[in-house]
């Protein structure tokens, strides 16, 4: 991107922000929390409050003896991948830790959001020797187009052991334990060491029997959520966690010991349930290198004016990298760069970029723009997040959502019979508050089609730093 494409980009975003008046990120911060109450899989406390939703999946792991009830669906389908969703746990427990101060009422809605995970967490790795990585024949799964509370397709339970192991599962859930016990111990202290003992437990396991569940699981895990950067990044960004939350000099020496695994070639702008190299450099930037300095080109390999940026712009302002669920790059990367402009802050320091010079405020500009262009500041005028704003995606990617509720609609609604409510073109019937789609394409387009899923599907996982960065933005 030459610099006059950056400058027009840049301009395009600030002329797209100039059409929208500012942003209610309090209610785009309580809609984001709760979300998750829609995504909800097993018994609903009497709390629920996306109350279209009702019990579901009550019988998962029954079959094999173990109690999988719980934890969350990670998109619009019926399927529990425990992969991306103990990374939107870890993402969550990071968005408190960074920025609980500013949450307000919606705290109390936010803890729930994680322990609901963290339960099902403790469940899924309560046979020793083994851990769930998923429930549910996704083929199966994806073949129907049916509500939670219906479903019939087989719940089938897949696990990881030591003769078949899948590292970046269990790491990822050794980091969500590990980030959440920190959450958890000025609240509930003996619920926080429960968590971190059992962190401990699945960290060891996933070092000890190294291997990616690619090979084990993935005619199953694939192509769904394959692991394409292998586990190595994920055994590092669990033992920083775990640093984190102990102290110990054990994981510290880990860390700086195995940071050298770690593919160079990989791009500093990836982060995500996938890569964690950028949230490692972020996560440990308060000590020496390299973490600095691969901090620093993460910086430039985002900010839009950089002569090093290696994600995409649309010409409204949007951040871009290959794929589907963009969204996801947009409110990751902007998360690291709003944590990262604290430490840089307090440091009274600026970052290089080349010619470039990125101050801390720059940082957080970039992180509020992305944000602001989520909740409707863009050629078209749309909020990206189901409920907000005036206009926003009606026909949204999710089973439960296109199809009407058991209140409406008590009837079975089998396999095929989902059908008739994904062909329509009529406007999903139940609301996911908080939800945010994939999101428009690299020219700001956005269909508002339930079969293009790249762009109509909501994930935990792009919801999970966009509370992080909305409850900042709400108090500054």
């Amino acid at each position: 991107m030459s610099l006059i494409q950056r400058l027009s980009v840049l301009g395009m975003a600030a002329m797209a922000m100039g059409l929208v008046a500012s942003h209610d990120y309090g209610a785009a911060l309580t809609k984001s929390i709760l979300f998750y109450e829609g995504q909800r899989s097993g018994k609903l406390p009497p709390t629920q409050r996306i109350t279209w939703r009702k019990d579901s999946a009550l019988r998962d792991g029954f079959e094999i003896g173990v109690d999988l009830v719980g934890g969350y669906y990670d998109a619009g389908d019926n399927v529990k991948f425990t992969f991306p969703m103990a990374f939107s746990i870890t993402m969550l427990a990071w968005s408190l830790l960074e920025f609980g101060q500013s949450l307000g009422t919606d705290l109390q809605h936010s803890l729930k959001a994680i322990q609901w995970g963290t339960d099902y967490l403790l469940k899924a790795t309560s046979v020793p020797g083994f851990v769930f990585a998923q429930v549910s024949d996704p083929y199966g799964d994806h073949n129907c187009w049916e509500r939670p509370e219906d479903m019939d397709t087989p719940r089938t339970p897949y696990a990881v052991s030591k003769e078949f192991p899948g590292s970046e599962v269990s790491a990822e859930i050794a980091a969500a334990l590990a980030a959440s016990s920190v959450v958890f111990r000025p609240i509930n202290r003996g619920y926080s060491a429960r968590l971190l003992k059992r962190a401990r437990m699945v960290f060891e396991f996933a070092d000890k029997y190294r291997g990616s569940y690619n090979d084990s699981l993935g005619p199953w895990a694939c192509p769904f959520y394959c692991d394409y950067s292998g586990y190595q990044d994920e055994l590092v960004w669990g033992a920083a966690w775990l640093l984190r939350a102990t102290k110990a000099p054990y994981y510290r020496n880990y860390v700086l010991a195995n940071i050298q695994n770690l593919d160079k070639s990989s791009s500093f702008a990836e982060f995500g349930w996938d890569t964690k190299h950028a949230g490692i450099n972020l996560i440990k930037s308060q000590t020496p290198e390299p973490f600095i300095t691969n901090a620093d080109k993460f910086v430039c390999s985002v900010l839009p004016e950089s002569p090093t940026v290696s994600v995409s712009y649309s010409p409204g302002g949007l951040l871009i990298k290959p794929g589907g669920s963009n969204l996801q790059h947009a409110t990751a990367l902007s998360f690291l760069l709003l944590v990262y402009s604290r430490p840089l802050s307090k440091a009274s320091r600026v970052i290089h970029c080349g010619n470039v010079v990125a101050t801390p405020a720059r940082l957080i500009q970039v992180a509020r723009s992305q944000v602001d262009y989520i909740l409707g500041s863009n050629p078209l005028n749309m909020s990206y997040m189901v409920g907000y704003g005036k206009k926003f995606p009606e026909r949204i990617h999710h089973r439960g959502s296109s199809l009407p509720s058991i209140t409406q609609h008590p009837q079975h609604i089998d396999c095929t019979g989902g059908a008739t409510y994904f062909y329509t073109n009529n406007p999903n019937p139940n609301l996911l508050t908080g939800a945010v789609v994939g999101g428009p394409d690299i020219k700001d387009s956005y269909a508002d089609s339930r079969a293009d899923f790249a762009h109509s599907e909501p994930t935990t996982y792009i919801n999970a730093p966009l509370v992080g960065l909305l409850a900042y933005f709400k108090s500054h």
